[in-house]
């Protein structure tokens, strides 16, 4: 929203210079229109009512710009963004968007009534048959909303090298697995009512995991009582055997409970030791392993784990870390990887001193399979799962990938949002620069003609248009990198992996509209090296 208002800025800016000098082009018309005895009033009136019709204009071909560009964006906004088919140009909208132009018009169409229509129209007459080149008074206005523009084209180019920044370093994050296009995940739940016996629950669950193993394509299955990123989250504090405990809360830790196979499935890498294994299962064994982050948090090495002994609370067993598997960064691309513990699927006198085991009934399968995400691989694990159990429905059928896209889904489509309005911004302040100095080159074509007819060379005529450019980009550049550095701290949450005052970012895009200043500069100032002394010292 903030970079929509910056763009808002730069359009009117160009607007107010647009009507700035197409008034100033008037001035003998209006000072005419004034001997003639038309009134302050009415002179207001005219320029109001025109830069009225150039708002209604303006916002019907921008409303039908922002409907077709809406379009485009919807279709490949990344998915995972909420309520995403609700964006729509509906009546709301457009009464806001007509209200806004009023609003606007009136405010910036307001800079040419008060210069123009006032008492100095008396001497415009006069000053118009001396005048020889544009005076510094006219230019100062005009000069200052370009460097206004430039300026707040710099704070959101900046926001969107930042942005760019951050999507580059997601890429390059190792997110714990391969892969994940080919990773199909489904969610089922085996209610007590229809399997009582905890570990009659761990063989249907094993049951399921061979028959769909079984189907053409499919390389591995395993099931957790979560997949990565999908939100399935359970944190709880972790107690080690060797280490001292002060009263206080305790950090907490990410609870997974998993299968044999579940690390290999997912392409997780094995650290240290060993992975669970069916006995381990079956037999209760009081084993759990622990990730990376986990491990170097509590003794500094991954191989110094294995062996130690944690637990939940002090009514638990103490459980023996039989291995290390690395870190999964399970709250998103960019969100740092979680401390976790992995405990069997099958557990007795975890978080309770009640005798007997007990089981997760709700699991996500993840199956693993060039097919992920077809259809007929959907049907045929359906047909698995009804073979061993026809009440059994299917739910959460989602790729690896949909998750881990949706876990980016904010950051691109901010990233899509700023690099909008980031180029628009460019944009339009260029072409002010552009519209200033060629006015600009126009008003002092007698004065350059005089400076030729005195022996000024072509490059000095070149110097002292492109100097005038470069000396407002200088200045809009400098007032820009200020404010970015002030506003973008706003942008925090956003980022991963660069800081908001990124030196690389400012620096690549204060160059960037530097050097795409200069070329708007210089495209007026080869039209005034062309000037003919003779044909200028007679222009009017």
């Amino acid at each position: 929203m903030g970079g929509i208002g910056l763009v808002l800025l730069i359009a009117c800016a160009n607007v107010a210079n647009l009507l700035l000098v197409r008034a100033e082009g008037r001035q003998q018309e209006l000072a005419i229109r004034a001997a003639l005895g038309a009134s302050r009033g009415r002179l207001a009136a005219g320029l109001l009512i025109e830069s009225f019709l150039l708002a209604i204009i303006g916002s019907a071909l921008g409303l039908a710009l922002a409907y077709a560009s809406l379009r485009i964006l919807v279709a490949f906004a990344p998915t995972g963004l909420p309520r995403l088919q609700e964006i729509a140009i509906n009546g709301p909208i457009i009464f806001f968007t007509l209200v806004l132009s009023m609003v606007v018009s009136l405010l910036f169409g307001s800079a040419p009534v008060l210069k123009f229509a006032g008492a100095r129209l008396v001497g415009a007459l006069r000053e118009s048959g001396r005048s020889m080149s544009e005076g510094r008074h006219r230019h100062r206005a005009r000069g200052a909303l370009v460097i206004v523009q430039v300026a707040l084209a710099i704070v959101l180019l900046v926001s969107s090298g930042l942005m760019i920044r951050t999507f580059r370093a997601l890429t390059k994050v190792q997110p714990g697995f391969v892969a994940p296009a080919e990773v199909q995940s489904f969610r089922i739940f085996i209610p007590e009512s229809d399997v009582k016996d905890p570990l009659a629950v761990v063989h249907m669950q094993e049951n399921l995991m061979n028959k769909i193993e079984g189907i053409p394509g499919v390389s591995a299955v395993a099931l957790a009582n979560g997949v990565p990123m999908d939100g399935s989250n359970w944190n709880d504090p972790v107690f080690a055997e060797d280490r001292p405990y002060t009263t206080g809360q305790l950090p907490l830790r990410r609870f997974k409970f998993v299968v044999p196979g579940f690390f290999k499935t997912m392409g997780t890498p094995l650290l240290a030791g060993r992975d669970f294994t069916w006995s381990d299962i079956y037999d209760k064994h009081p084993v759990a392993i622990v990730s990376e982050k986990m491990a170097r948090d509590y003794w500094n090495e991954p191989s110094r784990a294995l062996g130690k002994r944690v637990r939940v609370s002090t009514k638990d067993d103490w459980r023996e870390v039989v291995g290390v598997v690395g870190d999964v960064h399970d709250d998103g691309l960019s969100s740092e990887a979680p401390s976790i513990v992995y405990w069997p699927i099958l557990t007795e006198h975890f978080e309770s001193d009640l005798p007997g085991a007990e089981v997760r009934r709700g699991v996500a399968f993840a199956v693993r399979t060039p097919r992920a995400g077809s259809s007929s691989l959907m049907k045929e694990i359906q047909s698995a799962v009804w073979s061993v159990d026809a009440n059994l429905p299917l739910a959460n059928v989602h790729t690896l990938d949909y998750y881990s896209t949706r876990s980016m889904a904010r950051t691109s489509f901010t990233l899509v949002m700023l690099a909008v309005a980031g180029g628009m911004a460019l944009v339009l302040g260029i072409v002010g620069l552009y519209g200033v100095i060629a006015y600009s080159v126009s008003q002092r074509t007698h004065e350059i003609g005089i400076r030729v007819a005195l022996g000024a060379q072509a490059k000095d005529v070149l110097g002292l248009v492109v100097g005038q450019g470069m000396m407002m980009a200088l200045i809009g550049v400098a007032i820009g990198i200020g404010g970015a550095l002030g506003l973008t701290r706003f942008l925090s949450g956003f980022l991963y992996g660069v800081k908001t005052t990124d030196p690389l970012t400012f620096v690549s895009v204060a160059l960037v509209l530097v050097a795409v200043a200069l070329i708007a500069s210089y495209i007026p100032a080869r039209r005034a090296m062309k000037v003919d002394a003779m044909v200028a010292l007679r222009y009017e």
